[in-house]
Order: C-alpha cells, then structure tokens, then sequence
C-alpha cells in the first residue's frame, strides 16, 4: 500500500504575500511575496510537504477583475517563489461571493476536501497556515492542522503567533512529528 501524502496549505493574502487592505491583488504588480513565508515554504517542502494554495477570492465575483487576472496573479505568485525554489504544488482558488453558501468558499472546507482528495492526502498529516479565522476553521472542518498569524486567541488554532516570523520554528517543529 503506498502512504498517503502530506501538504501545508496556505492562505494567500496575508501569508504568501502582503495583503492590500480595503482592496484586492488584481495585477503581477501589485504583489509582493513576504520574506517571512520563505523559510516556512522551504522548511515544509524539505519535510516532504506538498505546498498548496487554498484562496478565497471574490474580487472575481464582485467583477473586480478577471479570472485572467487572477490567473495573472497567481502565475506572478509562482514566478516568484521559483526563484527561491518554493514553487507552489497546486492551487485553488473559490471566487464565489461571501454569503453565496459555496462548499469551496473558507471557512466552507470544500477546496481542502478537493485538494485531499486530488492528491492522495492524509488529512492527520496536512497543515494549512492562514492569517484569519475563516482559514482556521476550514482547516478543522477539513480536520486538518491549523496555524495561524496576527492577533488571535490561542484557541483559535493548533498554533498561533504574531508573525510568520515568529510562527516559523514551531510550525516548522510540528511538521517534524508528523
């Protein structure tokens, strides 16, 4: 029997690269990668981690912009983490509106369900990182690990911390005991 494999999933906006408040990421400019989320992208693949993409982005259904940009965006996103050789393995991404009852749509789930299911993964042996609430409960609907960044309750997730920065060693820590 071949073993199932394991994945960090994360967030985009807030983890993978700066979040715009008040706004979206609607064009390859207007993103830049964190450093902070490198040397957790490394760690994990190091680990034998897959590294998955789990986004909510309705700025596509509010027609703020296209899927084209948003695949812009994301390709803008992967480009970038190549040359620090932590290429995303997927991504999802759910443009429904918030409200809309999507399945896919965080704190919904159903696009951790999807990727579990398309790439053969343990959900005892899968993380996702976030930067919100509605990621940390996707993650335990999908009962999965869960780490969270910024001002949050420590029940809130498995692990918590103010920065990537400072989530850095103990998630990395926790990745080593699955």
């Amino acid at each position: 029997m071949i073993p199932m494999r394991k994945a960090l999933f994360l967030d985009r906006d807030g983890v993978i690269n700066e979040r715009l408040m008040g706004d979206y990421v609607r064009r390859p400019e207007q993103l830049h990668v964190l450093d902070d989320v490198i040397p957790i992208l490394l760690g994990a693949r190091q680990r034998g981690y897959l590294l998955v993409l789990i986004s909510n982005q309705q700025g596509v259904g509010k027609g703020l912009m296209s899927m084209q940009d948003l695949d812009s965006v994301n390709a803008a996103a992967q480009q970038k983490l190549r040359t620090f050789g932590a290429e995303l393995d997927a991504i999802y991404v759910c443009t429904d509106l918030a409200g809309s009852g999507s399945r896919r749509r965080k704190p919904e789930p159903g696009m951790l369900l999807e990727a579990i299911d398309d790439h053969d993964l343990d959900p005892a042996q899968c993380w996702f990182l976030g930067d919100t609430l509605t990621d940390a409960q996707a993650g335990r609907a999908a009962a999965v690990y869960t780490a969270l960044v910024g001002e949050h309750d420590r029940a809130d997730a498995d692990i918590v911390a103010p920065s990537l920065a400072a989530i850095t060693a103990p998630l990395l820590a926790a990745l080593d005991h699955q």
